[in-house]
């Protein structure tokens, strides 16, 4: 005779024991980690004006190109020394925080926005809706993604503004990818069968049964696409296409550093670490958040 261990009806109650709940938080501690990462950048985001010890601005040139506080020759007053004009490094470092987040959030809510958008209508309604929106996805995935970038903020001019563009206008055909298959699978099953024999409208079946369940696939790809905003847009600020100077971007300061890379590597190393560190943080929990919201990937 069989009998029930404390686990077991702990289990059959719906409770997690404590040594399931550490399971569960070890196989997501890198996600734990991308999440600290992550915080600390939005925190750093918001209070930039109290974190930064001086000016990004504010140029000194008597002290221009000091090393870092912690190398011969560095100054307490610069912890991570100064440029070629003599601007803090720390405090451009903190204040390009903010450039980076705003690009990264604004051009993934663009994306989804388009993306999303486009791949509801091609997947429930099909026919020539679906053929005109699949011809537009060919041509965007097949056309070099970084040189149509370059292109577009080549014509609309440098700015903030124009790069989100830019990064938005090009970047929905992933989420516009997803969200066609999906919608497709989704209007085949029974809840939409029931949903429209009922005389439901079909907005209201798109917004209300249908984009609710693409929230997670929606969310997992919006993580990986914040970091890659945020990659690109140092990428065409360092070719001098996006944020412009003296404008605190990391992708600016990247460029601003190449010139004394050899000599001075600390100019570059930083603003790189900085682009390293919140990539590696945003993947780090988009994959957690795929392990959670996906049931085929979640571990007892």
């Amino acid at each position: 005779m069989e009998t029930s261990t404390g686990t077991d009806i702990e289990r059959e109650a719906g409770g997690a024991s404590p040594r399931t709940w550490l399971k569960r938080s070890w196989q997501l501690r890198m996600g734990i980690l991308g999440g600290v990462v992550i915080a600390g950048l939005i925190l750093t985001a918001i209070f930039a004006p109290l974190l930064a010890p001086r000016d990004p601005y504010e140029q000194n040139i008597a002290e221009r190109l000091l090393p870092p506080s912690f190398f011969d020759g560095g100054q307490s007053a610069y912890p991570l020394g100064t440029d070629q004009l003599g601007r803090d490094l720390l405090s451009r470092l903190i204040y390009g925080s903010r450039i980076s987040l705003l690009v990264g959030l604004s051009a993934v809510c663009l994306e989804v926005i388009i993306g999303v958008l486009l791949g509801l209508l091609a997947g429930f309604y099909g026919r020539w809706i679906d053929s005109v929106i699949s011809f537009a996805l060919n041509v965007m995935v097949s056309f070099p993604f970084i040189l149509l970038a370059m292109s577009l903020v080549a014509v609309l001019g440098p700015s903030l503004q124009n790069i989100i563009i830019a990064l938005g206008c090009t970047g929905w055909p992933v989420f516009t990818r997803v969200t066609r298959v999906e919608t497709m699978k989704l209007k085949e099953r029974d809840f939409i069968h029931a949903a429209t024999s009922l005389g439901f409208g079909t907005r209201r079946i798109l917004l209300n049964h249908i984009l609710p369940n693409l929230m997670p696939a929606i969310l997992v790809i919006a993580t990986v696409e914040i970091s890659r905003a945020i990659i690109l847009e140092s990428l065409l600020s360092f070719l001098g296409l996006g944020i412009q100077p003296p404008t605190p971007s990391w992708g600016v300061m990247l460029a601003e550093g190449r010139d004394h890379m050899l000599m001075l590597w600390w100019l570059a190393a930083f603003p790189g670490a900085a682009i390293f560190l919140s990539s590696l943080g945003i993947n780090l929990l988009g994959d957690a958040v795929r392990d959670i919201v996906d049931p085929y990937l979640r571990k007892g």
